[in-house]
């Protein structure tokens, strides 16, 4: 099953990502009218998210979201062809300078980002870096192992060295060991476990258990912190800009990290909402 899913994203993004862009125009009244996926969820959480706003202006953020999420979709495939030279055109970075800053003085640094624009293509960052600085996304292994290893193909396409949840405070005893650097990005808008939560602030107007992980691994190691905000530029053009949230996370008081980064996030959601991924069911706990 893997070796024919495989075959057909291969013939399938050998097409230039204007025609699949076509295809995503195609897909959208599929996804949205027919197959109605997630709807009930979207629904919701604009409703709560953004009770300010009337039904018909939460009903236009909804469209934008699933017009951009059939986009999304077909980019994240491309990715299996997309060239180098096309690539950093696509998805470039800003204030690259401050992480290299940080590698050079043979710090690592934790890089908090989101389900936000095109999350996947930030995976291109190791071709923006010198060699001997590497790009450590986490990902947690899906339960599907052929699609998960579609997804890590995809993921490791551009030099990125992948690191599995629960490997992660090994490989990072490891690099601090023998004296190397990661950069470690962190999905850090998904819902921690129910046994896991320690923090709640208030985001998009709910109450929302935040992931707590980044901070306390910031604080155990030292390392800064930076979030990197992703915006769309265009269709099928982004740009990331690392933002500091903490370069002496020892001195920081306990949760400022983590709020910090929720109130920076918060804010780059509601300037363009359609651009996080609201069909996740972000809020399943209460306070």
């Amino acid at each position: 099953m893997y070796y024919i899913l495989y075959a057909l994203i291969w013939l399938f993004t050998w097409l230039p990502l204007r025609f699949l862009y076509l295809i995503s125009d195609i897909s959208f009244p599929v996804v949205y009218y027919i197959v109605k996926y997630r709807r009930d969820v979207v629904k919701v959480n604009l409703a709560k998210s953004f009770p300010d706003k009337t039904e018909k202006e939460r009903r236009t953020i909804e469209i934008k979201f699933y017009r951009f999420f059939c986009d999304l979709f077909v980019e994240t495939m491309y990715e299996m062809h997309i060239s180098e030279k096309e690539i950093r055109r696509r998805m470039t970075f800003g204030n690259i300078e401050a992480i290299l800053e940080q590698n050079a003085k043979n710090k690592s640094v934790m890089i908090m980002t989101a389900h936000y624009g095109n999350w996947e293509w930030t995976l291109a960052f190791p071709k923006f870096l010198p060699e001997s600085y590497p790009s450590n996304p986490i990902y947690k292994q899906l339960r599907n192992k052929q699609f998960d290893k579609l997804i890590y193909k995809l993921r490791a396409r551009f030099g990125a060295l992948l690191v599995e949840k629960r490997d992660l405070l090994r490989v990072m005893f490891r690099l601090q060991k023998g004296n190397e650097v990661g950069n470690f990005w962190m999905i850090s808008d998904q819902t921690p476990n129910a046994f896991s939560i320690h923090y709640w602030t208030n985001f998009l107007h709910q109450d929302t258990p935040a992931v707590f992980g980044t901070e306390q691994l910031a604080r155990k190691f030292d390392y800064p912190v930076y979030y990197a905000e992703i915006n769309r530029v265009k269709r099928g053009y982004y740009h990331c800009e690392f933002i500091p949230i903490s370069v002496e996370p020892t001195k920081t008081d306990e949760f400022e990290i983590t709020e910090n980064y929720m109130k920076l996030l918060e804010k780059t959601i509601q300037g363009h909402p359609e651009f996080w991924l609201w069909s996740h069911k972000r809020w399943k706990y209460q306070r």
